[in-house]
């Protein structure tokens, strides 16, 4: 893959460049430290923002408000995101994974009514996937869907959910075949958040948040045409959004760890580790420089990534090859910062004496979760020894 700039993808970049540049909340600092609740309303705003420049959903169609960008085109936008340090986008599952699974496999009425309020984040979207039971193996799920006339009756328990607490709309997989095998008796429902017999519940993280929630269902009552595609295929459409979850997330990680490594060095110089800079130990020299390798490692890996999906239109299993390695990557990257920092490295935000705003102690804690979602790296490797090297399933 020619990794040079082509003249339309140059033109594209900078088209990008100038539009953030006169477009990028000033303020953002002033709001990034702040709990997700509060800044909420804000990331919407700035992501009507993007919509406004027609730059919010720039890999979808054009005819569904997107730009129609090329894979490299999309590298560009998120790359460029990240060193202009822009806010993120408030609705990022709906952007990312179920709106593209929603053109794929939606009927045209249901693009029409959930696309336009998707980009302009006006409905957030959550994924009902995991469950207490079937976290890894999501098709031992047990949340049951019964039909009854024309609605679903849907009864279960999902966890791990992002988004829960403000989500609008929920992409629920649910089992609509209790005698078929566990793969073939799925089906994918959209269902609305506000409907009754929805209950959700924060789970409290050790970094203080409540990103994720869980999520219980009592006889809710979902029409029939909110079925996303056909009924006991739900596996096939719940296995695209999680290939475009873990095939395109590590594009716009590669600068937020080329930024936490570069910052990382310029500690070590100043941080004195038995009466000298951190950066004359041996072994810090050697751990920084292993970590700056996989970090291009990490950007050609992604490129191969996206090769596969130009050739074949859809991403392929190499994804979970980027998602092991990038969350491996992360929790090595900020196990080193904690060695440089010290007790340092411990203190939270709104301590006088922490490093970077308590920066450094938030992403440690937060990087333990990086191997767990989107699919844990003992399933990513299954998949990567099934699908890729041709090895026997594991049961």
């Amino acid at each position: 893959m020619d990794l040079n700039l082509t003249a339309d993808e140059l033109a594209f970049r900078d088209e990008l460049r100038a539009w953030l540049a006169s477009h990028l909340p000033r303020d953002w600092d002033q709001w990034r430290e702040k709990p997700m609740d509060e800044s909420f309303p804000y990331l919407r705003d700035w992501q009507r923002k993007l919509q406004e420049g027609r730059w919010a959903a720039v890999s979808w169609p054009k005819e569904y408000g997107g730009r129609s960008a090329t894979l490299m085109q999309q590298a560009i936008f998120w790359e460029e995101m990240a060193r202009f340090e822009a806010p993120p986008m408030a609705n990022s599952l709906g952007l990312g994974l179920i709106g593209p699974t929603i053109i794929a496999y939606g009927t045209e009425a249901q693009k029409k009514r959930y696309i336009p309020k998707i980009l302009s984040a006006e409905e957030i979207w959550c994924q009902g996937f995991s469950e207490p039971n079937a976290g890894s193996d999501l098709a031992g799920l047990q949340t049951e869907a019964r039909l009854d006339g024309d609605h679903y009756i849907v009864n279960g328990q999902k966890v791990w959910t992002s988004y829960g607490w403000v989500g609008n709309w929920c992409e629920l997989v649910v089992r609509t075949d209790t005698s078929a095998p566990k793969h073939k008796g799925l089906t994918v429902l959209l269902v609305d958040m506000k409907s009754p017999g929805v209950e959700v519940r924060p789970l409290r993280q050790m970094t203080g948040e409540s990103e994720f929630n869980e999520l219980f269902f009592r006889d809710v009552r979902v029409p029939a045409e909110n079925t996303l595609g056909a009924v006991n295929d739900g596996w096939n459409v719940a296995v695209s959004t999680l290939m475009y979850e873990r095939g395109s997330y590590g594009a716009r990680l590669h600068l937020v760890f080329k930024r936490y490594i570069t910052r990382l060095i310029e500690l070590a110089r100043t941080i004195q580790r038995n009466g000298r800079p951190a950066s004359e130990d041996p072994i810090i020299r050697q751990k920084l420089a292993q970590c700056s390798a996989e970090i291009e490692i990490m950007r050609f890996n992604q490129m191969r990534a996206f090769s596969r999906i130009t050739a074949t239109g859809v991403p392929g299993p190499e994804g979970s090859i980027q998602k092991i390695f990038w969350s491996e990557l992360n929790q090595r990257l900020q196990q080193i910062a904690q060695e440089i920092l010290g007790s340092f490295g411990q203190l939270m935000a709104g301590d006088a004496h922490a490093v970077d705003k308590g920066l450094w102690s938030y992403a440690y804690l937060r990087t333990r979760g990086n191997t767990i979602e989107a699919g844990t790296s003992e399933v990513q490797r299954n998949i990567i020894g099934h699908f890729v090297l041709g090895l026997p399933r594991s049961y």
